[in-house]
């Protein structure tokens, strides 16, 4: 698209949204128009306006084109939990809210851009965007992630992952009761068929995806869940325990407003999903000694046990995953 693009709603496109008549007047892919107007890249009259904007006739649409990547992400002074580091690694506890690495729409503020200020890792690194990325988390959950010092460990640790030899634990609040107790979910996972930025259990094209789960406890119309994924796609937690019928509290992509408007104003209007990745257990690459790390539970999380007529949890993570991270399913 050219730098920058102006218009002038004509009469035919009075009473349109906005996302709609932009789809007429430029070039630009829906998707393509979803983002500009979600990174502030489009006016009206002058005013950002969503994508439901109901346009009238002589508004003026002024079309700014993403800003562009930078080459390599910069370090910058950010605070990190550190919850273990050696010479070949590190695990930190991502805060809820922190992206892991640059993309479109954020560039900056990343778990990459404060590594880079802290270690300064990764020179030669294939990927100048996500040096020393093994795995993801999503942007609003919170918990252990591991990150790699150097190319030959960052891969090492990755095909662990891609084996399926890494052993994840998380701990999820979900809508209502579970039909079981423990139990496991087999239900494949892809692209969404009509919203692009999620996944569904009805994808026209899916990959196989296995969630282990155990109820934890159930009060205030509320699930306490550990679950143990075996496989490791996109939202796939989140998307599993929506297929149940259980949404996780907090969850607008996967739940909605409605599902959340019997519980506690505590758990109603918490304002992320309430989903934390609590252990992870791997293969050290280079001393071939097994790993336990968890990271604690962020306050917010804390808020909500705080709540529960129950213990959240007797033992360490450690002990959790001895006994429960590859038994209980088959019990």
């Amino acid at each position: 698209m050219p730098s920058i693009q102006r218009f002038i709603v004509a009469h035919d496109l009075a009473g349109q949204r906005l996302d709609r008549a932009l789809a007429h007047l430029t070039v630009a892919t829906r998707s393509h128009i979803k983002m500009l107007i979600e990174h502030a890249c489009v006016r009206v009259v002058g005013e950002e306006r969503k994508a439901g904007y109901v346009l009238r006739s002589g508004d003026e649409i002024e079309v700014r084109p993403l800003s562009d990547p930078p080459a390599q992400a910069l370090p910058q002074d950010l605070p990190l939990e550190v919850l273990y580091e050696d010479e070949f690694l590190a695990a930190i506890n991502k805060p809820p809210g922190m992206v892991v690495h640059p993309a479109p729409g954020q560039w900056q503020g990343t778990v990459v851009n404060a590594l880079l200020a802290r270690w300064g890792w990764q020179e030669g690194a294939s990927d100048n965007l996500r040096p020393g990325i093994i795995h993801r988390l999503d942007k609003d959950t919170s918990g252990v992630l591991l990150v790699a010092k150097d190319p030959t460990t960052q891969e090492r640790v990755s095909l662990q992952f891609k084996e399926r030899r890494v052993q994840k634990m998380y701990v999820a609040v979900a809508v209502g009761r579970l039909a079981q107790s423990h139990g496991e979910i087999r239900l494949p996972i892809g692209r969404h068929p009509s919203e692009r930025k999620k996944m569904s259990v009805h994808a026209h094209r899916s990959r196989p995806a296995v969630s282990r789960y155990q109820v934890v406890g159930e009060a205030l119309g509320i699930s306490l869940v550990r679950l143990f994924p075996e496989t490791g796609r996109t939202h796939q937690i989140r998307v599993h325990l929506a297929a149940l019928g259980h949404p996780i509290v907090g969850d607008l992509v996967y739940g909605s407003v409605g599902r959340f408007g019997d519980l506690p104003a505590a758990l109603r209007d918490f304002p992320r999903q309430a989903l934390h990745a609590r252990a992870i257990r791997f293969c050290h690459p280079a001393t071939q000694r097994l790993l336990t790390l968890w990271a604690p539970y962020p306050e917010d999380l804390r808020r909500i046990f705080a709540t529960l007529p129950f213990v959240v949890e007797e033992q360490s993570p450690e002990e959790i995953l001895n006994r429960d991270g590859k038994s209980f399913a088959a019990s």
